[in-house]
């Protein structure tokens, strides 16, 4: 069961299906794909201004639920190409900053869910990786990209044939994710920091959220990113965010942005 809360500017997806540590079949997918549809129409109006997603109960998601896949009948490419890919595509392109607060098991698509995430909060003791091994499958969900960019060839191909998992705080000391907490304080530290950022000049977050995928995927210079740069801010110039931070400035107290 997927579910949306819209409140003080932040949508909250919850992953709600805890007994089986929230993984996704076919038809959850579809409720998270329509979830997000939802946000983003309600970002477009000006109601949500960032997005979090998290799972209910000791873990993120382990992944695919698999209890009831039979693999001489598995239409693997349709629930991964036809299914997830455009789920994490449609998650990465959310017209607002989007977080993910991770707890536990964050395995298989449930990793992919991380990695289609602007900002990633893991509790210390979270686990990450590559159980494949042991079903005599492979990693999937853009897992070989992230990690090979993120840990090098090596790591990556260890964890991939030892199926042996790293926790949240070795995952953020290697670089994967951005911080991490004592799984206690998790979700009240990114709950805050979630609060403070829909309070920001949201046009200007978007707009480095789409520069750093153009670095990315386009692997753009130093210069041509500059130029990227410096057309977004040309643009931004006209918002009404802009104009509030500037003059904020120059009279010397808080600026009160709307997103606009």
């Amino acid at each position: 069961m997927i579910n949306l809360t819209i409140a003080g500017g932040v949508a909250e997806v919850v992953l709600d299906a805890p007994a089986k540590l929230n993984s996704l079949d076919e038809t959850a997918l579809g409720e998270l794909s329509d979830a997000y549809d939802d946000a983003a129409a309600a970002a477009s109006r000006g109601d949500v201004r960032v997005l979090l997603l998290r799972g209910e109960g000791r873990a993120f998601c382990a992944g695919r639920d698999i209890s009831g896949v039979v693999p001489a009948d598995d239409d693997v490419l349709g629930y991964l190409g036809g299914k997830v890919q455009p789920l994490l595509q449609k998650m990465a392109a959310f017209p607002a900053p989007t977080f993910a607060a991770a707890q536990g098991a964050s395995l298989g698509v449930g990793l992919g869910l991380l990695l289609a995430t602007d900002v990633v909060y893991v509790a210390e003791n979270a686990k990450i990786g590559s159980p494949f091994a042991n079903l005599g499958a492979t990693l999937d969900s853009g897992g070989h990209w992230y990690f090979t960019e993120r840990l090098g060839m090596h790591r990556t191909l260890d964890l991939v044939y030892t199926a042996e998992l790293m926790s949240g705080a070795d995952a953020v000391r290697s670089g994967m994710f951005s911080r991490a907490f004592p799984a206690e304080e998790l979700l009240p530290r990114t709950r805050e920091i979630v609060g403070r950022v829909a309070e920001g000049a949201t046009g200007a977050f978007v707009a480095s959220k789409e520069l750093v995928a153009q670095i990315r995927d386009r692997r753009l210079g130093l210069w041509e990113s500059m130029e990227a740069e410096n057309k977004a801010q040309a643009q931004l110039c006209s918002s009404e965010d802009y104009a509030e931070g500037f003059k904020a400035f120059q009279e010397k107290r808080k600026p009160a942005f709307t997103g606009r």
